[in-house]
């Protein structure tokens, strides 16, 4: 006997909630029962399911999960909302526009057993997967250091939040994934350009619980997009590119240079060069596979809550450094992983 799908709904239609809409109606094992979203759909992005105006309308009908992806500022209340009907929830990245939302959501959510989740995307971009596995065979060997860089025009989608919220949070937490640690210190310089009330460059530089070295540089101002994600150790450095889902592997030489002059150009550094050949499968259809497969039972392989909660806290920390000019101090184990 076939197990009967899950009924999934979708709330936001906006410039993430298509995607997920497009994702949810032909994802395996599921029934996209319907969307919400106040302004309806104009654009006939919800793959025929019938569009609601509220999420009580949702509820309604019986769902055993929902995707939240309305505005940032919208995650906390519509979140207490489901949690209180007993339905889990796919959250969009950042869990919460503030730190204490984000505890309220965790709190709503694991007192009730229920599955829930943050859509921390970059999690399932092949490269990042491929990199993350790396890392854990130990074929880097120690890690020194992880450089980020996240960079393009401004995004005319986003008016609640700033760069930080927005897209430092991508950076925050990858590097907390992929390294397996958490941020014990960050500080940070943001600029405002755009003439918007947030910030829309941010430069950061930190440490992880084992003593690893991070920075990162994100900003909408760049006519350049570009999304890199370096880590360096003992035998090398690991490049991934998230834009193309390239992983690439530049490996200290294993042959010595008798050419002094070389030498002294080069150092002791330059060796092969890898780019692996891996699957690249669509990262939001790995990430709602993930979720579909943590509300069955089957699967834990998601970003908790708890987990987003230690992104949002990290990336309160980076504006509080750049209003006060300090390094911040952060407590590796206020969060569980």
């Amino acid at each position: 006997m076939t197990a009967a799908a899950l009924r999934a709904g979708l709330i936001g239609l906006g410039s993430m909630g298509r995607h997920h809409a497009r994702v949810l109606a032909g994802l395996d094992g599921v029934d996209l029962v319907a969307v919400v979203d106040p302004m309806g759909d104009k654009n006939g992005w919800a793959q025929g399911a019938p569009v609601l105006s509220t999420v009580d309308e949702l509820i309604a009908l019986g769902i055993d999960y929902a995707v939240v992806a309305c505005p940032t500022a919208l995650h906390e209340e519509v979140g207490l909302k489901l949690a209180g009907a007993g339905v889990g929830a796919l959250i969009e990245k950042p869990v919460a526009d503030t730190v204490e939302g984000a505890r309220r959501l965790v709190e709503a959510f694991e007192s009730r057993g229920l599955a829930a989740g943050v859509g921390h995307i970059e999690r399932c971009n092949p490269a990042l997967r491929s990199l993350r596995s790396r890392l854990e065979a130990g074929e880097l060997g120690d890690v020194f250091q992880v450089v980020t860089r996240r960079q393009g025009p401004f995004p005319h989608r986003i008016a609640d939040v700033g760069v930080v919220k927005d897209l430092a949070t991508h950076d925050i937490d990858l590097t907390a994934w992929v390294t397996g640690q958490q941020y014990t210190s960050i500080a940070a310089h943001t600029v405002s350009k755009s003439g918007r009330p947030h910030e829309d460059m941010v430069s950061a530089v930190g440490k992880l619980s084992d003593g690893t070295m991070v920075s990162h540089l994100v900003n909408w101002l760049s006519p350049l997009k570009e999304r890199f994600t370096s880590v360096t150790g003992d035998r090398g450095c690991f490049i991934a590119d998230t834009l193309t889902a390239d992983l690439t592997f530049y490996s200290n030489a294993a042959v010595a240079t008798e050419w002094e002059a070389l030498q002294a150009f080069r150092g002791v550094s330059e060796g092969d060069m890898i780019r692996y050949a891996i699957p690249k499968r669509e990262p939001l259809l790995v990430e709602h596979e993930l979720f579909r497969d943590a509300v069955l039972g089957k699967s834990q392989d998601i970003c908790t809550l708890r987990q987003g909660l230690r992104t949002v806290e990290v990336a309160a920390a980076v504006i509080d450094s750049a209003k006060s000019g300090a390094t911040v101090q952060l407590d590796p184990e206020g969060v569980a992983s």
